[in-house]
């Protein structure tokens, strides 16, 4: 018997604001095994929780910013091998657009975060070599780009937070 696929499920935070005449978009710089690395606010998504308040959770804890989700730009399902371990991983992606508050100065980065950053959509594409994924740049593109859905379009039952249901 195999054994069932589960690909591994994350979220992203694609905040965006406009200084300047420009938008910018808010990016962490992490260590990875392959070294420092450009990425959304994103993680994986926790027991008990949905997609929307996994992506505000990890924005907080990888930004120390509140994040407020207005809209999803995506779902992407991506395969990656770490080139530091020839680790091979599947990942499903919901991308997230929104708005975040300014940084808490009283809370810490989540280990592994180096820095906040705000970049421009040019600045991200001359930066390709430093992402984490492609899919840091395609989710921004994508929001750039008008690409859209309600958060309701995000169901998450009730049995997630409680008791599972016994089907019958």
């Amino acid at each position: 018997m195999n054994e069932r696929w589960k690909p591994s499920v994350t979220v992203a935070a694609i905040a965006s604001r406009v200084r300047a005449d420009r938008t910018e978009y808010l990016l962490v710089e992490e260590k990875t095994p392959e070294g420092l690395k450009l990425n959304n606010p994103a993680g994986h998504l926790d027991p008990g929780e949905s997609p929307q308040q996994a992506v505000v959770r990890e924005a907080l804890e990888e930004t120390a910013r509140v994040f407020v989700p207005a809209r999803l730009v995506g779902i992407y399902l991506t395969r990656f091998t770490r080139p530091a371990t020839q680790e091979d991983i599947t990942y499903l992606r919901f991308a997230f657009a929104g708005t975040a508050g300014e940084a808490d100065p009283a809370r810490t980065l989540d280990t592994g975060i180096v820095r906040t950053l705000w970049l421009t959509l040019d600045e991200l594409r001359a930066s390709r070599q430093r992402h984490r994924s492609p899919l840091v740049l395609r989710g921004i593109e994508d929001d750039a780009a008008g690409r859209a859905l309600p958060l309701d379009a995000i169901v998450t039952d009730e049995s997630v937070a409680g008791a599972p249901r016994i089907l019958r």
